[in-house]
């Protein structure tokens, strides 16, 4: 069994807050400031532009790839970090639209996340294709033989609503299309499978619930059978078959390495690592188990308290992932007074309060103490006050 009280003591928490907010940004991991710390006075001050080779800078994405393969499902090799979510995203797409040459249209739903629509968006009118966008629900019914592609977020931002991943995967191989997971919602939350569901790209970011840090890479994963013919787009110089030969054409690198792009982000690389290692000796079905027991005791605990507020995630818990949403009409001046009362969750429009529940650290005291706060400042209106109703640039 994993020990979540040893995982727990890992993070730095600060004194006083109840952190629910990890499907946003995870909290940091107390190793992770030494570890960069080392990294810049050992390796960057001295080695210089050395480091590449003596530290191991120019192998981090694929040994980080490595790490971070282990918790989505996927096998050594299969997975490379660098660069952003949505260049991902737009590396994914373009390679598997190219793998169905004879259709154009990319299939995704209303539950995602709204970059990978602005991701498809764009790519679409570059490649002469069509994003058919249809409601969750909708997804299975409307894979035809006009889709190439489609393109999901396995856990929804906003209602922690959760895909099954292997049986529309299944779906989409039936009627002839590719199939695009991202898992920036469910990476770290729960036991993500992409082998055994026969997925052919996923994507990820590590800042939420791998706790990486603010703007930590994203990963790609290729299923190995589309590995050496995947051709993305975007073909930058670490993709190469031989970055140093510097040819003027490019060759694409064997396997996963050809979806390298740019210089590697070495420091935000190793602040990952040491998130990842507490990760290690984690079983995924324990962090499964935990995740539900959280969210369950969560929803029980504020619809007893909190009656005006309204479950805007599934009841069952193997529709959901590790977030729960609830609708209020006044939802953001809610949560920013909970917020200023040391209960950390956030707002999505148009009414959702969100709460993200991370088995590594949080607990049934969290639980019951988030319950409590909210409770109180729904009976007695102190969230109906001015400076809760001002919105900064991030919400």
């Amino acid at each position: 069994m994993s020990d979540f009280i040893k995982t727990r003591a890992a993070f730095h928490l600060p004194r006083g807050v109840t952190y629910l907010d990890g499907n946003s940004l995870g909290p940091m991991p107390v190793a992770a400031r030494d570890r960069v710390a080392r990294m810049m006075a050992a390796e960057w001050s001295e080695m210089l532009i050395g480091g590449w080779n003596r530290a191991g800078w120019y192998a981090q994405p694929r040994t980080v790839g490595d790490r971070v393969a282990r918790l989505i499902g996927a096998g050594p090799g299969e997975v490379v970090m660098g660069d952003t979510l949505s260049i991902k995203v737009f590396q994914a797409l373009s390679a598997a639209l190219a793998l169905r040459p004879d259709r154009r249209v990319i299939l995704s739903d209303s539950g995602n996340f709204p970059s990978d629509l602005y991701v498809a968006q764009g790519l679409a009118r570059a490649m002469g294709a069509t994003l058919r966008v249809v409601a969750p629900e909708e997804v299975e019914a409307a894979l035809d033989d006009s889709v190439a592609v489609m393109m999901l977020t396995e856990v929804d931002y906003r209602t922690g609503r959760l895909h099954d991943m292997a049986a529309l995967t299944a779906r989409a191989h039936a009627a002839g299309a590719l199939a695009i997971w991202d898992l920036a919602h469910s990476a770290g939350a729960v036991d993500v499978d992409l082998t055994g569901a026969d997925a052919d790209f996923a994507v990820g970011c590590t800042y939420k619930y791998l706790n990486g840090g603010p703007g930590a890479p994203a990963f790609i994963w290729t299923h190995p059978r589309h590995a050496d013919d995947a051709q993305p787009i975007l073909q930058g110089w670490m993709g190469h078959a031989a970055p140093f030969a510097f040819d003027p054409e490019y060759r694409p690198a064997p396997g996963i390495e050809r979806m390298r792009v740019g210089t590697p982000p070495v420091i935000a690389m190793t602040a990952l690592e040491a998130a990842l290692d507490v990760w290690e000796g984690v079983s995924l079905s324990d962090l499964r188990a935990r995740s539900i027991e959280l969210t369950q005791a969560f929803i029980a605990g504020v619809e007893a308290e909190c009656p005006g507020l309204v479950l805007n995630s599934p009841r069952d818990p193997a529709r959901r992932g590790s977030q729960v949403g609830f609708c209020h009409p006044q939802g953001f001046a809610v949560m920013q007074a909970l917020i200023a009362a040391g209960v950390v969750g956030d707002f999505r429009a148009p009414d959702v309060l969100r709460f993200g529940f991370a088995p590594l650290y949080n607990d049934l005291e969290d639980v019951n103490r988030a319950v409590s706060i909210l409770a109180r400042i729904l009976r007695d209106g102190s969230w109906d006050h001015d400076d809760y109703h001002r919105k900064a640039a991030v919400t």
